[in-house]
């Protein structure tokens, strides 16, 4: 005589059918469905935003997704491989990464509404209100997210990665009369923030500057602390002018069309879900860094000279009207430049940031 039918004669029948309901359901459901999702940028897990994508944005699709079981990623991570830094939003477009970080600060031609931080310098240092201001901005205004429509993308949110923007220096700097004539490393719209200090700006990117400085390309680069401690480039501009002149959203994490429109919609919601956690986690990791940052400089040899409040206000004051130009170049184009532009400003007075000049308010009407 076998167990189960020693067991069945014991439980009897009504025994038995409860015994198979329960077996039934403790048995494991039907496996995850899988997809494949590459995730792409031209930058490395050196860079802050990369690292976070890996350590927190990927677990948290995760998560959300385990909880039904329904629906699993294999991600493919190609940080640094398939395109390069200026390449994500071409690389998304073409279908040779699913899911990307874009720096959009590359693209003021092609996303030029994302770059309004960008035309208000000596604004303000909170990476997370920049974020959610733009984000905001991006579901009033259509053109925002139009414009990675164009490029076969679907836009799931901005990052400001980064809490303000100093010089770095190979020598040091007290004063903004000692930046003329200087090689200053930046890239995108916030050269032109030098303009009226007497540099002379040199296009560039992050991965480049190290070596740049260390061959004399470069005197000196525009750039945050956490970037210059992360790539050790306190080695070759060991000097830092404290200059606070602002922080800015420079990415956007965006998804290539054809991918997105054949996901299910519970793998799209999680996504988009954590797509906001992961700009609200960067800022403010981006914040937690700054001090720590500043500190490991100077732990690495670095001098730190903090720029007066007049010099701060007269570097603001001698600026072209950054913003104008851009609004003005926005209206040409058909976008709503000075309704973004009066609408951003609104919110930074709204915030009490610390704003040295009223870009808005030198429009006209």
């Amino acid at each position: 005589m076998t167990h189960t039918k020693s067991l069945a004669r014991k439980l009897g029948a009504a025994g038995v059918g409860a015994l198979m309901a329960s077996v039934a359901f403790a048995a494991p459901s039907s496996a995850a469905e899988k997809i494949k999702l590459a995730a792409i940028d031209g930058y490395s897990p050196k860079s802050l935003w990369v690292k976070e994508f890996i350590d927190f944005y990927i677990p948290e699709i995760d998560k959300r997704l385990a909880a039904t079981g329904n629906y699993e990623i294999e991600w493919n991570q190609a940080w640094g491989q398939i395109v390069k830094v200026r390449g994500v939003l071409g690389g998304i477009q073409k279908g040779l990464g699913d899911i990307g970080v874009v720096t959009t600060v590359f693209h003021a031609d092609k996303v030029p509404l994302q770059l309004v931080a960008y035309a208000t310098p000596f604004v303000t240092n909170d990476p997370g209100l920049v974020a959610k201001t733009v984000d905001g901005l991006s579901d009033k205004h259509p053109e925002f997210k139009a414009a990675f429509t164009k490029f076969n993308q679907v836009y799931l949110t901005n990052m400001a990665v980064l809490d303000t923007y100093q010089i770095f220096s190979k020598t040091e700097l007290k004063s903004l009369s000692d930046m003329k004539g200087l090689k200053v490393g930046s890239a995108g719209l916030n050269q032109r923030w030098l303009e009226g200090s007497g540099a002379a700006s040199v296009a560039g990117s992050l991965v480049h500057y190290y070596n740049q400085l260390s061959t004399g390309v470069l005197d000196a680069i525009m750039l945050w602390p956490e970037a210059v401690v992360g790539r050790k480039m306190y080695e070759v501009a060991p000097y830092m002018l404290k200059s606070d002149l602002g922080t800015a959203n420079s990415k956007v994490v965006s998804a290539n069309a054809d991918t997105w429109k054949n996901l299910p919609d519970e793998v799209k919601t999680a996504i988009q879900e954590a797509s906001i956690l992961y700009r609200d986690h960067m800022a403010k990791e981006a914040l937690k860094l700054a001090d720590a940052s500043m500190k490991a400089f100077v732990d690495g040899g670095g001098k730190v000279h903090v720029m007066s409040q007049a010099e701060r206000q007269s570097w603001a004051d001698n600026m072209p009207n950054v913003a104008a130009d851009w609004v003005a170049a926005r209206e040409k184009e058909g976008a709503p430049g000075k309704e973004v532009m009066k609408s951003y400003m609104d919110t930074m007075r709204a915030n009490d940031q610390p704003i040295l000049r009223q870009w808005d308010r030198e429009l006209g009407s």
